[in-house]
């Protein structure tokens, strides 16, 4: 009877899974966002559907996690897996909604680029979390993750890059200040990356 109330463990790769793929979705949408500002209100609506479907997958790996006695990695290391993989939408939500908010007329190609960046780091978690249910696969989620931490080390240069672009040679003030809140968005969104990917390699040397 216990046993049969109890959820399926392997649920909650199930659960990264659909997530990662909702973080990859969403950074697809702010890479199109950018690439046609004619879209833009579309985009947002699209990057904040986004966002609710994620929370629900949230939403019901915690509730699962309360409700399930043996679960198949260790309960912190699954509660901050999914908490800061959904930080990664939030963040790409804020973007959009800034950038609607703050009524930007155009996009700079570093903005472009940060949000590819974004893409990049989204789909190299996705390829991460879809191994993480068989340890044997340790190596190559160990490689995965390294690239991760390279590609946030790239969003902090194209940043920093942009910053002094901007500082350098953006004479109005309200849209240096609109574009370098963008930036900040949209680079922490790859720091979140790899605060997912650190996660993940706890886990490989937490199960070694």
């Amino acid at each position: 009877m216990f046993g049969r109330l109890m959820p399926i463990e392997g649920k909650f790769f199930k659960l990264f899974n659909k997530h990662a793929e909702l973080c990859v979705k969403g950074a697809k949408q702010m890479v199109a966002l950018m690439t046609n500002f004619d879209d833009l209100e579309i985009r947002v609506r699209a990057i904040e559907g986004i966002e609710k479907q994620a929370d629900q997958v949230t939403h019901h790996a915690i509730d699962m996690l309360h409700k399930t006695f043996i679960t198949p990695i260790d309960r912190d290391d699954i509660h901050q897996l999914i908490t800061r993989m959904d930080d990664i939408l939030d963040l790409l939500e804020d973007a959009a909604q800034t950038i609607s908010l703050y009524d930007i007329k155009a996009i700079t190609p570093e903005a472009k680029r940060l949000a590819e960046l974004c893409l990049a780091c989204a789909e190299k978690v996705k390829a991460a979390v879809v191994l993480l249910h068989n340890m044997d696969n340790s190596r190559e989620i160990l490689a995965i993750c390294v690239e991760i931490d390279r590609l946030e080390s790239d969003a902090d240069h194209v940043m920093r890059a942009a910053m002094s672009k901007l500082f350098r040679d953006e004479p109005d003030v309200r849209t240096l200040i609109k574009l370098k809140a963008i930036y900040e968005i949209l680079e922490t969104v790859t720091d979140r990356c790899e605060d997912v990917a650190n996660i993940i390699e706890g886990i490989i040397v937490g199960n070694a």
